[in-house]
């Protein structure tokens, strides 16, 4: 729920009121219910309202706690507000509203920034005290919600979008050369970079404190993921079991709702469980589904449209269901669009996500979502395979950084990029940027084929979930929807870290050393363990009871669509007169001839390149929007 903002003058120069309005209307869409601004001197923060909790005027924001010392702006959900509440009432704090954002406020006004880590849920929160005039800024420990800052040597600004930033007159919009390098290496950014020079986010589970005076900035990290000491002794039952009482609970507890809740239901099983526990606490629960025009779509991708499965779990949950089709032409009104507000290039082609967004905005305020369950449980084993035979840290590195160059490995950087931008770039920092990932925990070991599976993931987990959720985020938030993660709960998480792999994927070990004793040649095809072909078998046995055995077993399916064969067919004169242009902006930074031969080898099937080229389109897009001010058609 909602968009913040902020704002303070380093110089103690009084802040702004115009200034900060148009910052926060600038991400009106997070929050069209309502607006509110709180202005302490050199201090402004700024809030956009969307009314999930308490729809009434008690809960709008900024919120200040009933003893005006502390002063809040929240965009997020708590979903533990209930218990903290009591025990807060229990303290003699009395409470004027039914909303979360009381609770924090109170929270800090009993405990001080130390509360933050009590919460569970999904948060960007910033929080001014004004007896020592500190300003706190806090991130959910996942990193669902997002929160950016920017800062020079008099003004420091923060918000829930980098857009807000075009508002202030300090800001300046230049292209970031590392990021752009690391986001054409990983499709992604697994540093807390943006493409937007010197602003970067806030990390997961991080609180940042600018101190009284606003001369000095601490970063604090309070919580991390934890893989390595798994709990060898527990039993599958024993795993299974708990994984379902934990769901359960997990998916109840995010269904706390003063509007309608409804469910992706994409087909498989992630989203299907969620929607089966749902539909159990709401009657007619609204269920929605996109799916592909099919009609030009051949071999693999043929299989992309999920709406069958939907609709049978939809007709099994009794839900009240509906459908969005995207065809091949629908790409171009709406990649402007989705670049414009994911701001930050992330992974995958999620215009898809921009239109089911678009669809479930139209009839609930909240929608429940699978994302996470993969990454917990150890859903895309075709990512670990390679790294089984690995002895070492560094053979470890060396195989699962070959896999992550999703785009351009770094030997092709000198063909990728102008020559200008290929001599201010680092050909050596995103292996740099990948390695340091591992080093946040320091109890990673890499001697056994577990320990690989459990640090493979822990970097997923890190960078990868991480850009799902601010996809997930910013596509849900443009069409004015929030969208909830059921398996990001802060017990389900703490539990299913403890599950040893041989739960998740099987007894790697032993089926290893089995295929090594009959034929050396055979190390890679590793994968006849498994009960089921992509992992999470704990979790599957789990929602045995929950949903049709059909979708149990059914193979894993990433939400995409049909884009290698659209590039080729009814989309390939979009993209040549997007990149093969001499009005192609981003020419800047890229040359035009290795875009020229990647776009050839694709559209004659010699190469299937649609991971890149989507990636060009959408920093052409950014180059458009960002640099050049270019406004959506």
């Amino acid at each position: 729920m909602c968009g913040i903002t902020g704002i303070i003058n380093l110089d103690n120069s009084p802040a702004d009121e115009l200034t900060i309005t148009s910052m926060s209307d600038a991400i009106a869409h997070r929050g069209p219910d309502g607006k509110g601004i709180f202005i302490d001197g050199n201090i402004a923060l700024g809030h956009r309202r969307l009314s999930i909790l308490d729809t009434s005027d008690k809960g709008a924001q900024p919120m200040s706690s009933e003893q005006k010392n502390w002063t809040i702006v929240f965009n997020g959900c708590v979903y533990n507000f209930k218990e903290l509440k009591q025990e807060l009432i229990n303290k003699g704090h009395t409470f004027r509203s039914t909303t979360d954002t009381e609770v924090i406020v109170e929270g800090l006004e009993a405990y001080g920034p130390k509360f933050f880590e009590r919460l569970n849920g999904m948060y960007a929160i910033a929080a001014f005290n004004k007896s020592n005039r500190k300003l706190y800024l806090s991130r959910d420990r996942f990193g669902i919600k997002p929160l950016y800052y920017w800062q020079n040597k008099n003004t420091f600004i923060f918000a829930s979008e980098i857009k807000a930033f075009l508002k202030h007159k300090a800001f300046k919009v230049e292209v970031d050369l590392s990021s752009l390098n690391e986001y054409f290496t990983f499709q992604n950014l697994f540093s807390f970079r943006t493409l937007f020079k010197d602003v970067a986010m806030i990390p997961p589970a991080n609180i940042i404190e600018i101190d009284k005076g606003f001369t000095h900035i601490k970063h604090k990290a309070w919580w991390d993921y934890d893989f390595s000491e798994t709990d060898e002794t527990m039993s599958f039952d024993d795993a299974k079991n708990e994984t379902l009482r934990l769901f359960k609970q997990a998916v109840q507890r995010q269904m706390i709702a003063d509007v309608p809740v409804g469910s992706y239901l994409s087909g498989g099983m992630d989203s299907g469980a969620i929607t089966a526990v749902g539909a159990g606490l709401i009657p007619r629960m609204a269920t929605f589904t996109c799916g592909f025009d099919m009609s030009n779509v051949t071999g693999v991708e043929s299989n992309y449209d999920e709406r069958r499965d939907a609709e049978l779990m939809a007709s099994a949950f009794k839900t009240e269901h509906y459908e969005q089709v995207i065809n091949a032409g629908d790409i171009g009104w709406s990649l402007p669009r989705v670049v414009w507000h994911l701001e930050d290039l992330k992974v995958g082609m999620s215009y898809p996500n921009y239109y089911i967004s678009r669809l479930a905005s139209k009839f609930v305020k909240v929608c429940l979502q699978g994302t996470g369950g993969d990454e917990l449980y150890g859903g895309y084993p075709w990512r670990y395979y390679k790294v089984f035979d690995a002895i070492g840290q560094k053979e470890f590195f060396d195989q699962y950084y070959s896999f992550w160059q999703r785009l351009v490995p770094d030997e092709e950087k000198i063909q990728l990029f102008n020559p200008k931008t290929f001599s201010n770039i680092g050909i050596k920092e995103p292996r740099e940027i990948f390695e340091r990932v591992f080093t946040f925990n320091d109890k990673l070991k890499y001697a056994t084929p577990e320990q690989h599976i459990n640090n493979s993931l822990y970097f997923e987990i890190k960078t990868f979930l991480p850009s799902l959720f601010l996809v997930g985020d910013k596509l849900s938030m443009a069409n004015g929807l929030e969208e909830r993660f059921p398996f990001m709960d802060n017990d389900l998480v703490n539990f299913a870290q403890k599950i040893p792999v041989r739960h998740k994927l099987g007894n790697l070990t032993a089926e290893i050393k089995k295929i090594n004793e009959n034929d050396s040649h055979k190390r890679q095809q590793i994968g006849s363990y498994k009960e089921f072909d992509d992992g999470k078998n704990v979790l599957r046995k789990a929602m045995m009871d929950l949903m049709p055995e059909s979708i149990i077993n059914r193979k894993k399916q990433g939400f995409s669509a049909p884009d290698e064969s659209w590039y080729r067919g009814e989309n390939a004169n979009y993209v040549k007169d997007l990149l093969l242009n001499k009005k192609t902006v981003s020419s800047e930074f890229i040359n035009p001839k290795y875009i020229e031969k990647i776009v050839d080898e694709h559209i004659n099937q010699r190469i299937n390149h649609r991971l890149l080229i989507w990636s060009f389109m959408n920093f052409e897009w950014w180059c458009r929007l960002f640099l050049n001010g270019e406004k959506i058609q």
